[in-house]
């Protein structure tokens, strides 16, 4: 017994020696090697290319030196980079960082990102969902029109991406290059239709997404954003976090912009004691416990009659579920102008 012993522990000993001259094996030698070819787009003329869901799943990609193609990546990614594309029609499911376009001309898209920047284009007409300022620089004839687009894995891409529907300033361009007395860029029209600039793909393998572009299906609600209001008359509604805040806004902007309202702009974002007494003022108290659920939704509606309107809706349809709505319309600016203040100063900390 005792000579097995000995030689079970020798043999134990030479087990570890042979582990210690092994090499380190680290989690990151584990991961699978990413071929950058398997994230790129390049050189491609007159073809319909695309990337299924599930295909990129949070990779970084490259389009470069296309031209006459039709580009569909329905999937999220980290960021994108487009370089000397030519007359081609582009879609871009949500990216977490930026979007880069360069050198590029005549091409139509279809963008969801964090950031969005355009260095030395001409004639590019975007429909865009973006969190932060979208940027362009030394570049000319460029259009921008609200992000308008469905399909069913959508809503979670964006979740993937770290991007919420509703943090979107595609209107609001800042023009490193501004020319005096021109200007380098445009809103699209509001009748815009994006199937008339980034069609639905029809080859047999990118069919297979179920894509709509219709704007009442589009997963990002399409507003007028920077454009001349209708009406002086504003309405602010503020939702609170719950399991059905995302469900009861669209009912919202679906009933008010069925009852000819326009919606004008979108907001998601957390807000502290502090925020809400400057905000909601003497109504405060009222929804200060509500803060501590999570992130709140703003809508910005407008058209005559807009804070009349959404208090039959809001008491119609969701008696019960407490939300903030502009009392009258002498104040009802002033609710909108202070949070919307608010909250483009907590997105740029």
């Amino acid at each position: 017994m005792g000579c097995f012993f000995c030689k079970r522990l020798k043999s134990e000993e030479s087990s570890t020696e042979d582990e210690e001259d092994r090499p380190k094996q680290y989690s990151w030698d584990q991961r699978k090697k990413v071929d950058l070819k398997d994230y790129m787009f390049h050189e491609l003329k007159g073809e319909t290319v695309g990337c299924l869901p599930g295909r990129v799943a949070g990779q970084q990609f490259f389009i470069q030196d296309c031209e006459n193609c039709n580009i569909y990546i329905f999937d999220h990614s980290a960021t994108i980079t487009i370089d000397e594309c030519i007359n081609c029609r582009i879609f871009m499911g949500p990216v977490k960082g930026s979007v880069f376009f360069r050198n590029c001309r005549d091409c139509k898209c279809v963008v969801a990102c964090q950031q969005f920047r355009m260095l030395d284009c001409v004639k590019l007409e975007v429909f865009l969902c973006c969190a932060t300022q979208p940027i362009i620089e030394s570049s000319t004839k460029i259009k921008f029109g609200c992000f308008q687009w469905y399909y069913p894995e959508l809503a979670s891409q964006f979740k993937d991406a770290g991007l919420s529907i509703f943090n979107n300033t595609w209107s609001n361009i800042y023009d490193f290059t501004p020319v005096t007395g021109e200007l380098n860029w445009s809103l699209l029209s509001e009748n815009a239709m994006v199937k008339d600039y980034v069609p639905i793909p029809t080859t047999e393998e990118l069919k297979a997404v179920r894509v709509s572009t219709e704007a009442n299906r589009s997963i990002v609600p399409v507003s007028r954003g920077q454009r001349q209001k209708n009406s002086e008359e504003s309405c602010l509604v503020v939702l609170f976090a719950g399991d059905y805040t995302i469900a009861n806004a669209r009912k919202l902007i679906d009933e008010m912009v069925g009852k000819g309202f326009s919606l004008i702009q979108t907001k998601e974002v957390c807000m502290k004691t502090e925020d809400a007494q400057r905000v909601f003022q003497e109504k405060a108290s009222d929804y200060i416990p509500l803060l501590n659920k999570g992130p709140v939704i703003a809508l910005e509606f407008n058209g005559d009659g807009a804070v009349e309107g959404c208090h039959l809706i809001v008491n119609e349809i969701f008696n019960g579920t407490k939300m903030f709505v502009s009392e009258r319309k002498e104040t009802a600016s002033r609710d909108v102008d202070s949070f919307y203040n608010f909250a483009d100063i907590q997105m740029r900390i």
